[in-house]
């Protein structure tokens, strides 16, 4: 079966080439909800702010990105590292 969204089996991250898949919307709620009461951190250690309507999540789990207005955002200062998560996605 061919992927409805053939962009995304050529997005990877932009540092370790790993592949990108949707991150579903069960585990964006869950983001959403350590944004509100615990914060993170972009790359850059700058706050994430707002919240997130859709994201993508390399394969081996290590890296967020956001999409935003339907644009995955892929610069390297702008991932979303995981391992600031007390618990895994």
């Amino acid at each position: 079966m061919s992927n409805p969204n053939p962009l995304l089996d050529i997005l990877c991250c932009p540092v370790s080439h790993e592949p990108l898949v949707p991150l579903s919307q069960s585990r964006v709620k869950k983001l959403n909800q350590i944004i509100d009461t615990e914060g993170l951190q972009y790359v850059d250690h700058s706050p994430v702010n707002e919240k997130i309507q859709a994201a993508l999540i390399t394969r081996d789990g290590k890296v967020v990105y956001v999409v935003a207005d339907g644009i995955p955002v892929l610069l390297p200062e702008r991932g979303i590292g995981t391992t600031q998560l007390k618990e895994p996605l």
